[in-house]
């Protein structure tokens, strides 16, 4: 379970002693951030473009062809003021978050020319946000998105060319030292900013012929760092999406951390072994720093799973266009298919209509005109009022769920407990999001747990506020007939029958008050065969 309900655990410069990180008091700390995706480094696919405005070089030759030069530099002035205010940091705060990653491009705070100069506005707009954060107490890790040239040769690192050039001149390399440079002279002396996070997503498969390159650049880098600043954590992801951690070889700083990146796959301890076996050799802790583009089911099992490991996390992403998993979504202007058709080769809208369109969505890009989905962060935080999926039950055999015979798990997912799962619907298959494989999950994916008797499942979740909740399941008695003993701890366990072979939403407990605090449900099998969908706190009409 989670350590802190509140951010009062943030406090002083972090760093790394073993596995674990621990705050200027001593005490641990896991990170439960989200990243400002889309900010200083738009991504098409939250503005919901097609490929022609794939990355914000495109999207920025888009907006100046549309509405000239001069409009253009006033947008995107008031995008970047707009797109994370002091509305959003206090927003994060407030609903459980302790830490935010900032993603930066490069090419947005270096001005053009041969020497190294820095867009001294940009940078104020970076420290203005750091110092929200430091009023609202979220640790900030600074990320180098898009560092000089593309670290990853796609559209995520504002890539020109489409090729990795960090690694193919030196002169992109030299400009990435001084980034960091920079920053580290500017903030070795402040508390706030928890790490380093020395680039995004390193080289695809597809480029891994310059894999020797990463760990020399991230010492090289370090030394840099290191030369102004001893005090703050460095973060270092793996390759191909920084889901390839084969090009750790050797630990080079005592105050590093190793990050990974997890989508779509399945949110279960196989898929992440091999990361919990390098925080072994390494004696460091390990950082999921960009998870998310997925539903709020997945969340809720994913999410958990990374805190009962007691692994820092951070949610790809806060907002953007016309989602419902993000805990916001920016609504789309009215005639915005003007733009993206326009990108995929159809007619130029002339520019007092398209200026109207980009106004829209500066203004639909403030927080209190977004529309928000609080059962996302809810699912993120395991906070009430919330849904469960059953395949998402406590970690450890006797701490978080006990079977009396193990048996054949029929789909794979946590296949080592001997907890029978199965699907209950068709497979959808999806296009994966930085996916290194293994099942990908749909919308309409339904797993269900087959309990016997003497079996039994917790669940963990917390309360951040004394209510009165109704607990609900769905479920079926595969025999026809079975009864639940149903426990929550601060109240005697009830005994629920459950009869009939079809699926129903069964009312377990009814009208209960749950104080503040950690939360934990034990569904036990008194007789009969029950297989459980999901189970559901919601409020309880008072």
């Amino acid at each position: 379970m989670r350590i802190n309900m509140v951010n009062n655990d943030v406090s002083g410069f972090v760093k790394a002693d073993g596995k674990r990180i621990i705050n200027g008091d001593g005490k641990e700390i896991v990170w439960r951030g989200v990243g400002f995706g889309s900010w200083l480094l738009p991504e098409g696919y939250m503005w919901k473009l097609p490929a022609g405005g794939d990355r914000p070089r495109k999207i920025e030759a888009m907006v100046k062809d549309l509405i000239g030069e001069e409009k253009a530099s006033l947008f995107w002035d008031m995008y970047v003021e707009r797109y994370v205010d002091e509305i959003d940091v206090r927003e994060v705060a407030r609903q459980g978050y302790n830490s935010v990653r900032l993603p930066i491009n490069a090419r947005g705070i270096l001005e053009e020319g041969d020497g190294v100069v820095f867009n001294e506005k940009r940078l104020a707009r970076i420290h203005q946000v750091i110092e929200w954060c430091r009023t609202y107490k979220l640790y900030v890790i600074l990320d180098l998105h898009g560092a000089p040239g593309g670290q990853t040769g796609a559209n995520i690192d504002d890539s020109e060319n489409d090729l990795p050039e960090l690694f193919m001149d030196r002169r992109n390399k030299e400009l990435t030292i001084a980034i960091w440079r920079m920053f580290a002279e500017r903030y070795k002396d402040d508390w706030i900013v928890a790490g380093y996070d020395l680039f995004n997503e390193p080289l695809p498969d597809w480029f891994s012929q310059y894999n020797d390159q990463v760990m020399p650049l991230y010492k090289e880098i370090t030394a840099a760092i290191r030369e102004v600043d001893k005090r703050h954590m460095i973060i270092i992801e793996g390759v191909h999406w920084s889901t390839d951690w084969s090009i750790f070889n050797e630990k080079f700083d005592d105050n590093v951390m190793l990050q990974f990146h997890k989508y779509w796959n399945n949110p279960d301890t196989e898929s992440i072994q091999k990361y919990l076996d390098k925080r072994e050799e390494w004696n460091v802790p390990i950082y999921m720093g960009e998870g998310g583009e997925n539903n709020a089911q997945w969340y809720s099992g994913a999410f958990q799973m990374f805190e009962d490991h007691q692994i820092s996390w951070n949610f790809w992403t806060w907002k953007k266009m016309s989602t419902s998993n993000s805990p916001y979504s920016i609504r789309m202007p009215e005639g915005w298919n003007l733009l993206t058709d326009y990108l995929d080769g159809g007619a130029k809208p002339d520019a007092a209509t398209a200026e109207a369109i980009l106004n829209q969505y500066l203004d639909n890009l403030r927080l209190e005109e977004c529309d928000a989905f609080p059962n996302i962060s809810r699912s993120l935080l395991r906070q009430l009022p919330l849904q469960i999926p059953a395949e998402f039950y406590g970690q450890g055999e006797g701490v978080g769920f006990g079977i009396v015979q193990k048996r054949e798990n029929k789909i794979g997912l946590r296949a080592s407990d001997g907890v029978p799962m199965r699907m209950i619907t068709g497979k959808t298959e999806l296009p994966s999001y930085h996916s290194e494989g293994g099942k990908e999950w749909a919308e309409d994916n339904t797993v269900c747990v087959e309990l016997y008797p003497g079996d039994w499942l917790a669940y963990d979740a917390l309360c951040v506020e004394a209510r009165r909740f109704d607990l609900h399941a769905r479920m079926l008695a595969a025999e026809g007939r079975a009864v639940l003993s149903v426990e929550i701890e601060g109240h005697e366990s009830v005994e629920v029958e459950i009869s009939g072979e079809q699926w129903q939403e069964s009312l377990l407990l009814g009208n209960i008050n749950v104080s503040e605090g950690a939360v934990r449900v034990i569904l036990r099998v008194l007789s009969g065969q029950v297989d459980v969908d999901w189970l559901e706190f919601s409020l309880a009409n008072e």
